[in-house]
């Protein structure tokens, strides 16, 4: 149950998170190192990848699949996180950049927990014939 209710949150969370690159993807240029080639491509290309993450997460045939991209995307895009640490963000302290790091993981185990972890095996005794 309470796995569940991860899960669906996971669902909203990057539902909302990939609707919001399209939004207002000028927001998202500044976290873009300026050796990426097409940074307004990739803003929606990550969002895009997002609502995917989050549609197929919703669903069990393609849950496992929706938790290996999401990990995979969130490892993509950890170098333009610490960039954006290391140079600076419009509207966040760079102190607050830096807490934010290891948040990565903290989604990357929610994305693996819900998605990807085989259910715990009962601890009942199996019956006997």
């Amino acid at each position: 149950m309470l796995k569940t209710v991860f899960r669906w949150l996971l669902v909203l969370f990057y539902l909302a998170a990939g609707f919001n690159h399209f939004r207002v993807p000028d927001f998202y240029l500044g976290l873009m190192p300026p050796a990426l080639p097409y940074p307004r491509e990739l803003i929606l290309i990550s969002g895009a990848a997002e609502i995917l993450g989050g549609i197929g997460a919703a669903i069990p045939f393609t849950r496992r699949l929706a938790g290996w991209g999401l990990i995979a995307l969130l490892l993509a895009v950890f170098p333009a996180n610490i960039y954006a640490a290391l140079h600076g963000f419009a509207g966040m302290s760079r102190l607050g950049l830096w807490i934010r790091l290891p948040f990565q993981f903290l989604f990357i185990a929610w994305a693996w927990w819900t998605c990807l972890k085989p259910p715990a095996a009962s601890s009942l005794p199996a019956a006997s014939s």
